[in-house]
Formats: C-alpha cells, structure tokens, sequence
C-alpha cells in the first residue's frame, strides 16, 4: 500500500513468482498508474491479457521478456523486429532442467532418475520438478511466445502437453545412434501449439543446444529460419531481462499486443509427424504389417524394436494402438 500511494514510484519489478498474490499486486499497481515488469510466466499465461488490458487503459506498459527464455531476447525482437514477418512455426527449448537431463542421458548414459538427481543437487532442478518434467513449465512459455503472435491467450489445460518422464536410457542411445538428440519442445505449428519430445536431427541447431541453455528456433516468411539462444535461467540472466523491460518501459517503447483469451482447445488431430514408436521385439511383424508405408528401423536394445516412421496424424496412431501393443516410449515427434 505504501508502493501503491507514493507518488514518486513509477515503475514496480514483480518476481515473486506464482499466481497469488502476483497477479492481484500487479492489477493492484498497474491501477495506481505504474508500469509493472515481471519474471513470472505462470502470471503471464493465465492472466497477461487482463493486465495487458489494464496497462493500455491506464497509459502505463506491462513487459514480461524475462518469462520466456530467461535472459536471451526473444519477445521483443519477435515483436518488434520481425513484426512484418508471418511466423509460421515456433520450436523452442525452453526449459533448463529437462534440457540439462536430456543432455546428461546423452552424454553419460545416465538413467532419468539419476539425471534429474544430479540436476536437484546441483540446484538445477527443483526438489518439486513436477513443472518441468511434466512439460508445465514449457506450457506456459509457449503460450506466451504464441499469443504475441496469433494474438490468444489459451487455457493451459487446452493445450497438448507431455513432458520427459517417461523416456529412458535406451532411447536416447536408439537416437543417438540414428543421428537425433531427444528435446523436449514446445511448439507452435499448422496454427496448433503444443509441448512434446522430440527426435531432432543432428543437423537441426536445436539438436546441439546442451545442458542448461536454451534454443528456440523461428521461422519467418520473409526472414527464413532465425535462432535465438543462451542461458535460459539463472539470476544474473533473467535479471537482464528485467532491467531491458524496465528500461523500455522508461523510453516508452511500443506495447505488447493484446492478446484475447481463446476459451477452446486446440484441434491436433489435422497434424501429421513422424513417431518414434517401441514394441517388444515379438511384436515387431504386427508392427511392420500395420505401418501405412516404408519406416526406419533403429537399433535398440535385445528384446525390443523401435522404428520412426512416416508422418502419422493422432487418429491414426490410435488406430495403430489398437493393433500393436506398443511400449511407453510413443508421443516422440520428429520436426
């Protein structure tokens, strides 16, 4: 209250993460006329339109560059410099911690509880990681990434979202061995947005982006394939972030769109990838027989078969569940 009545205060830096009390202090103080910068995603993805509304009728800025990518530049260039541009996909590694474990199955053969026991002690991860395995984390910056573009704000439970927990050691070693690096992505495409692994090619930048950086990976139909990266974490980087949205909102720049909120799930039904799909190797022959056309076979361990095969759309991998008695290791998409 003592913020919210001094005349001299302009401008608030909200980093208490969390949805409550964030939102009702930045409400609170974009009302008393003062800009509000914020690090806090979760705030952003479920209430960024109304506090977005609230700056503009107030003639005060709300800025969140540092929710997304920690301290690389990506909101602001995607707003500003490639506004002209059609953006007609996103691929973004956007999490830090399922990165690091992903890299350190890659790299060292470790199994994922391992990895992610390595990545809480080194302070990595958290000692609840349930956001970040589980894609949540992911969830939310796709969703803000995405509203600067299509101009809604979704639901998150609207959104399609699968996180790493349920890949192994042995399939990363499968990947690696065929040429891709698992990723856990969040992505905007065919006008759907979405969080899954992925197989990435090893000649996708996004294949070498490792440990706790992050990478996200811009199409534009004028300016092509644009690559934004760096440390998408950490204090000395997020506050970077912070201190460029407080300095534009001192300069006046531009605001940030307003983006509605879409009230329906997304359809990804009309998507069609190719999947990284396991059986056990009795099995094998069904799968073969019930695959639409040709795919690619990938070593993997005794007593099991993996293959990617070609683009599949969801219904048609539910049809193939219905013949095949396949493994855990199936929402994998190859980009």
């Amino acid at each position: 209250q003592v913020i919210l009545e001094d005349k001299d205060i302009c401008l608030v830096v909200e980093a208490l993460g969390g949805l409550h009390p964030a939102y009702e202090y930045s409400l609170a103080a974009l009302r008393a006329g003062k800009h509000v910068v914020t690090s806090n995603k979760a705030c952003v993805s479920k209430f960024g339109a109304t506090l977005l509304r609230t700056a503009e009728n107030m003639g005060v800025s709300y800025r969140f560059e540092a929710s997304c990518g920690g301290g690389i530049p990506l909101l602001s260039p995607m707003f500003r410099d490639l506004r002209h541009n059609h953006i007609s996909s996103v691929a973004g590694i956007l999490n830090g911690t399922t990165n690091y474990i992903l890299t350190r199955m890659k790299e060292n053969g470790l199994s994922f509880d391992d990895a992610l026991k390595e990545a809480q002690e080194k302070g990595y991860a958290e000692h609840d990681p349930t956001a970040d395995i589980e894609g949540r984390d992911v969830c939310r910056k796709i969703n803000i990434i995405t509203a600067l573009l299509d101009g809604k704000l979704l639901d998150e439970k609207h959104i399609s979202t699968e996180g790493i927990t349920h890949i192994r050691d042995v399939d990363v070693i499968a990947a690696d061995q065929a040429g891709y690096a698992i990723k856990l992505l969040g992505r905007y495409f065919g006008g759907v947005r979405f969080v899954a692994p992925h197989l990435i090619p090893f000649s996708s930048p996004l294949a070498h982006v490792n440990g706790v950086n992050n990478g996200i990976l811009v199409h534009g139909d004028y300016v092509g394939d644009v690559m934004f990266y760096g440390q998408g974490a950490g204090g000395d980087a997020t506050a970077s972030a912070v201190v460029a949205d407080v300095v534009s909102c001192l300069l006046g720049e531009e605001a940030y769109p307003i983006p509605t909120h879409a009230k329906h799930p997304q359809d990804m039904r009309s998507l069609a990838f190719p999947r990284y799909l396991v059986t056990k190797e009795e099995h094998a022959k069904q799968l073969k027989e019930a695959l639409p056309c040709t795919f690619t076979a990938l070593p993997t361990i005794s007593g099991e078969f993996a293959c990617l095969t070609p683009c599949l759309t969801e219904e048609e991998i539910e049809e193939l569940k219905k013949q095949v008695p396949l493994m855990q290791s199936l929402r994998m998409f190859v980009p």
